[in-house]
């Protein structure tokens, strides 16, 4: 990746980049409407996900593809401001990419930092040219928040590894080939120091998957469980007993990826709202033009901190804190985008003629960012973060930090 950016070469970039999307966007009908909502990926909606691979094939064959990842693995070999700049002219189109959030913004980044050379030419490139899909299967029904506190099980037979266990808000599994996995290979050590991460084909025997019926009636997440799944021992990733550091860089991308580097595109942008409060008269009621003053003001918060990410990784630096308080920033403006929506909308937010291909938009939208609060880290967690490692404060107590797993486990 480029530490420095050439103002004029991004923006040579920038307008290479503006001419293929406006001729190849609207060849294949990538055209945002007025109001959509953001596309997600239900269980057996094949014809999206082809889509989907259809997508990511054509920008890995232009170049548009893993803008900074190396080039030895099929990157560009540019910088995180290339990538920006590409998702900002992006944002007027439709681009179906949803089944790539994760194995692009989270799964490629931890193979790329922690992977042997094997596995990133074996991986890296597959997953670029969109004909691997990757999910994260961290989450487990007693171990959320507190990852470290996992009990899928994986015990070594030879060359192999035999899991067991089951994982949860699994997001797009159903529809992925790979993940990665993290499970406890010592219960006699703490918890942090007994994880392994492994990189798991989904297809193998042993493998099965539930999906989850959430609150907007999709069915985007997934439960997942592992009945003596055999992984061989060359799929592990970042050695073993090296799980817990290794996730950490997982969830570190995945906080930038969710906070700093996607265009701000799960819900309407502030200028948006203005368009739809000035349609229905609503322009001179003061609060309404607090409420959007006060989502502008939100917006630009995020896009000022998501410059000082880019800056940082762009010096060379490892996604930090900082990322934590991205997300948690964004988080905040996408609740309140959906909750001004909602109530700019009038009747039409909560009902609306049968037939209209958008007449759900901003109840879905509202129905869907409590999930955000939750992804990447539940905004309680990332307080604790940005208080530990931001402002200095002590840590919360830990009585079961040194404490062998075994023993936390009860048996």
């Amino acid at each position: 990746m480029t530490d420095r950016i050439d103002a004029q070469g991004l923006e040579t970039f920038r307008i290479r980049a503006r001419r293929w999307l406006e001729e190849t966007a609207p060849a294949h009908g990538w055209l945002r409407e007025p109001g959509a909502a953001r596309r997600r990926i239900a269980e057996g909606d094949d014809d999206t996900v082809a889509r989907n691979r259809e997508c990511q094939g054509l920008l890995f064959d232009a170049g548009f593809a893993g803008l900074s990842w190396p080039t030895e693995y099929g990157g560009q070999g540019l910088g995180l401001r290339e990538q920006i700049a590409f998702n900002e002219e992006a944002r007027v189109f439709d681009l179906p990419l949803v089944a790539f959030i994760i194995g692009l913004g989270m799964c490629g980044p931890t193979i790329l930092a922690a992977g042997t050379d094997e596995q990133k030419r074996r991986y890296i490139e597959p997953m670029l040219r969109g004909e691997e899909i990757w999910c994260q299967l961290f989450s487990e029904p007693g171990a959320g928040s507190d990852v470290a506190g996992l009990r899928t099980r994986a015990i070594r037979d030879g060359d192999e590894w035999v899991l067991n266990g089951q994982k949860v808000w699994t997001s797009g599994a159903h529809h992925s080939e790979f993940g990665i996995v993290l499970a406890r290979t010592d219960r006699d050590v703490p918890k942090h120091k007994g994880l392994t991460m492994f990189i798991i084909d989904l297809r193998t025997p042993g493998v099965t998957m539930r999906p989850i019926r959430q609150i907007d009636g999709g069915e985007h997440f997934n439960e997942v469980f592992f009945d003596d799944v055999r992984i061989p021992h060359d799929n592990i990733l970042g050695g073993e007993g090296k799980g817990w550091q290794t996730a950490t860089t997982t969830l570190m991308n995945e906080r930038v990826s969710l906070g700093a580097v996607r265009t701000l595109d799960d819900v309407h942008s502030s200028a948006a709202l203005t368009e739809l409060a000035r349609q229905r008269g609503l322009l001179a009621d003061e609060s309404v033009r607090s409420d959007l003053v006060d989502l502008w003001m939100k917006e630009t918060i995020v896009g000022l901190l998501a410059e000082r990410v880019t800056a940082g990784i762009m010096r060379g630096q490892s996604p930090g804190p900082e990322g934590s308080i991205t997300k948690l920033v964004r988080t905040e403006y996408s609740t309140a985008s959906a909750e001004l929506g909602f109530h700019l909308a009038g009747p039409e937010a909560a009902a609306w003629p049968s037939g209209s291909d958008n007449g759900d938009t901003w109840a879905n939208t509202l129905l869907f960012v409590p999930s955000l609060t939750v992804a990447g880290g539940t905004d309680e967690i990332l307080k604790n973060i940005i208080g530990e490692r931001v402002l200095g404060l002590d840590k919360e107590p830990q009585v079961d930090r040194d404490v062998p797993f075994r023993e936390l486990a009860g048996k």
